[in-house]
């Protein structure tokens, strides 16, 4: 059918074919007068920038007056679940370590005399009780000293993680931006109230961009065992699930998305996702 179709193309007369070329050519009038409409900018599948109210705690009722812009590759991305998983595995395994300590034969606190004699009373020969055949004996391969379960999680793993529990938290409505944690009163009830009158939590986890916290709620929150602070470099998936209600500061939130989107995008990221060694220092 190609050759039959080629055939035919060459048969027609050269002046139709040029002028086919010709037509299909655009005119510099037409170039000129249109404009090049650039691609709309993708987000990981998000077009649309993801919004949230930003309220102040003044008081305990809900006082949201304004809208912030939350970028979607940090708060809109694909939830992983699978990551999320990896990361809460990964953050209780790498600080726990094994002590579990098991006795050779030298070790057991146990008479050393034989059991019974070589021969004559049909039994199987055995030398010591301390033997592992024997309860109460020794163990055999058994561990000898502390084990440590640390292991790294790949880079990007780590990233994607965070990214996902936020994103799933504000899908959740389970985050809430506030402008700053100042309080008008220390009282414990006051925070406590508060929380009620907004439905959040029982447990909620106050975020700021510094490990320098106002006084009224630093002496608010440490007679409430279900609530905590936390600066934005201590910022984690394991804490982030454990806390019901997720609070970020507008200079939080910034923070967050600047350093966040530097680790997406940043340049040398093969060198960022090298093998973790245990001597390195970044």
């Amino acid at each position: 059918m190609l050759n039959c179709l080629s055939r035919q193309i060459r048969a027609l007369p050269f002046t139709f074919t040029a002028s086919c070329r010709l037509s299909t050519l655009p005119t510099l009038e037409n170039i000129e007068s249109t404009e090049i409409e650039e691609p709309p900018l993708i987000y990981g599948g998000y077009t649309n920038v993801r919004q949230a109210w930003v309220s102040n705690l003044d008081t305990t009722k809900d006082n949201s007056s304004a809208i912030i812009d939350l970028h979607p590759q940090v708060f809109g991305s694909r939830p992983r679940i699978d990551i999320i998983h990896e990361n809460v595995v990964w953050q209780r395994k790498y600080r726990y370590v094994s002590y579990a300590n098991t006795k050779v034969t030298a070790e057991v606190c146990m008479s050393g005399k034989k059991p019974w004699p070589q021969k004559g009373q049909g039994r199987a020969r055995h030398g010591t009780r301390r033997s592992p055949l024997f309860k109460g004996g020794s163990v055999i391969h058994g561990p000898r000293s502390h084990k440590t379960h640390f292991y790294m999680l790949p880079f990007y793993k780590r990233v994607y993680g965070l990214t996902s529990t936020l994103s799933v938290k504000l899908i959740q409505d389970d985050l809430h931006i506030v402008k700053n944690l100042d309080l008008p009163s220390d009282d414990p009830e006051y925070i406590k109230n508060l929380v009620d009158s907004r439905l959040w939590g029982p447990s909620v986890l106050f975020i700021d961009d510094t490990d320098t916290m106002p006084r009224n709620i630093s002496l608010a929150l440490n007679e409430i065992k279900h609530m905590n602070l936390m600066p934005v470099y201590g910022l984690n998936v394991y804490s982030m699930l454990k806390y019901e209600t997720l609070v970020l500061t507008v200079a939080a939130v910034k923070k967050i998305q600047e350093r966040l989107l530097y680790q997406l995008h940043r340049p040398d990221c093969n060198y960022a996702n090298r093998k973790f060694q245990l001597n390195q220092q970044n």
